[in-house]
């Protein structure tokens, strides 16, 4: 099944289900908004889930491109993405979760053909605040499908403050053999799909207050989901990574965690590009920055020739078309490898600047701070330089 296929039989079911599109956002929120990208597919929609009438109604539905920093750590595994696409559903105070959680069970069974024995589903259950979650923990069981109560793991919130409430996990078994284990102890239990019930706002001091209506936001990875309908246990061989790790792969010896590393973050730095931003040394554009040099430092660790012009505009142009941006690749290869030779003199300079600090010892915060602030030699480049100095 294509990525394509994917979008239409979750829209179609949707639209059945009397949901109207909501308008995708771009990875750059609108001017005030305090977040440096769009993380999920309900962040646009924040002032709806607080209480605002949306024009489109109260059931919504859409696919939506975001990016998540907090993940930079963990790509490299077979799951995570920096940038990924995001298939949503909402109710804006309209049905419950026991409503939502059985017309996701019919989409990913009835849908997308995933045999009800390979799912397994997590729930809140409770804490010192807020009680366990009895309706979506008894809505799984009578739909036949084993459960998993636990703590904070599926209390959702998209941030220190704003609208939060339960959630419950969906999970599908990618091991060979028939099911076992549960999703908390068994990572051949991958999840795709998470309804959380947006049911209280919490302030800066930490409190916790009802919302006054309780909204149900869902949000299923469709990198993911495609890996599980192939059978896979890798989002890097499907439609949207397959020819990216194709072609780091072809140009350059590169495997297992480099060659997704890679993948990953150049593929994530043409979305970001797509969407207008620029690389810099501060917020958005930085971000952008760390993500190429990322990827040029784990290139050029065994040869510092190779070269992201080297990679093809057909793979520029065909990432911005699934990611429904304007089709313009003509100017990448350009912003690339400038950002490139910028890199590459960075190095020539920042090299000999570490060694000299290094030779009086092992580096200090303070030296840390004054390569960045001095020489612009952020953490993780410095680190960079120190391994490969050995």
């Amino acid at each position: 099944m294509t990525t394509d296929e994917i979008t239409r039989i979750f829209e179609d079911h949707y639209h059945r289900l009397g949901h109207r599109d909501a308008p995708e956002s771009s990875l750059v929120p609108p001017p005030g908004d305090p977040v440096l990208f769009t993380t999920s597919g309900m962040h646009p929609l924040t002032p709806y889930l607080l209480g605002r009438p949306h024009p489109g109604g109260r059931r919504l539905a859409n696919v939506q491109r975001c990016l998540r920093t907090t993940d930079l750590d963990e790509v490299g595994d077979r799951t995570h993405l920096t940038v990924f696409q995001m298939l949503g559903s909402w109710s804006l105070g309209d049905y419950d979760i026991a409503t939502s959680l059985r017309w996701g069970f019919e989409l990913l069974t009835d849908g997308y053909g995933i045999p009800a024995r390979k799912l397994h589903a997590t729930v809140f259950g409770g804490d010192d605040h807020v009680d366990p979650d009895g309706t979506a923990r008894d809505t799984w069981t009578a739909l036949g499908v084993p459960v998993e109560a636990l703590g904070e793991e599926n209390w959702w919130s998209n941030g220190p403050t704003g609208p939060c409430g339960p959630d419950s996990e969906i999970f599908v078994w990618t091991g060979d053999g028939p099911p076992t284990g549960r999703p908390s102890g068994d990572d051949r239990w991958v999840e795709v799909w998470n309804h959380v019930q947006m049911s209280h706002h919490r302030h800066p001091d930490g409190r916790l207050t009802p919302l006054p209506l309780t909204s149900i936001d869902t949000g299923m990875g469709r990198e993911r989901l495609e890996m599980v309908l192939r059978g896979d246990r890798s989002v890097f061989t499907g439609d949207g990574l397959g020819p990216w790790a194709g072609a780091v792969r072809d140009r350059w010896d590169l495997g297992g965690a480099d060659l997704r590393v890679v993948a990953d973050h150049l593929r994530a730095a043409v979305v970001v590009l797509g969407d207008g931003v620029r690389p810099g040394h501060t917020g958005r554009g930085y971000v952008l920055r760390r993500l190429l040099r990322r990827a040029l430092t784990v290139l050029w660790r065994d040869d510092p020739t190779r070269s992201l012009g080297d990679l093809p505009v057909t793979l520029h142009a065909d990432t911005l078309r699934r990611f429904r941006q304007p089709v313009d690749a003509g100017p990448l290869p350009g912003l690339l490898c400038d950002e490139e030779h910028r890199f590459r003199g960075l190095l020539r300079r920042g090299r000999p600047l570490v060694d000299r600090v290094r030779a009086r010892g092992p580096l200090t915060e303070r030296d840390y701070h004054w390569l960045h602030d001095t020489h612009g030699l952020p953490r993780d480049l410095v680190d960079g330089l120190l391994a490969d100095a050995g």
